[in-house]
């Protein structure tokens, strides 16, 4: 059995969290019950948007969870997927926006 960097979250470790800083730990769950209920956007739609993020900030309590939280809301894995294929283009594509600024500093180095 191999041992994971990322620990499973237990009942205990929540209820530590909370009990560590409760006024915080309630705002934040407000927080987020605010953030993902339906808006100008529905439920659904946020969800898939939080798997494309968990994908980019590679979050994987995130990435399960909203995965989870996106298959409730009635997201396909099919739209699931595409997000995540949202997610890699925009990793991608910020990794070769950037490389501008390789270049300047290329040719500030050759001066």
């Amino acid at each position: 059995m191999s041992e994971s960097l990322y620990h499973p979250t237990t009942a205990a470790m929540a209820q530590r969290r909370k009990e560590l800083a409760p006024h915080t730990h309630e705002a934040f769950e407000a927080f987020g019950k605010a953030v993902f209920g339906d808006g100008a956007l529905p439920k659904q739609t946020k969800q898939l948007i939080a798997v494309a993020v968990a994908h980019t900030t590679q979050c994987p309590y995130c990435i399960q969870g909203h995965t989870k939280l996106a298959r409730r809301a009635g997201a396909t894995p099919e739209q699931i997927m595409e997000a995540i294929w949202v997610a890699a283009e925009m990793r991608a594509g910020a990794a070769y926006a950037h490389a501008t600024l390789a270049l300047e500093a290329l040719e500030e180095g050759s001066e």
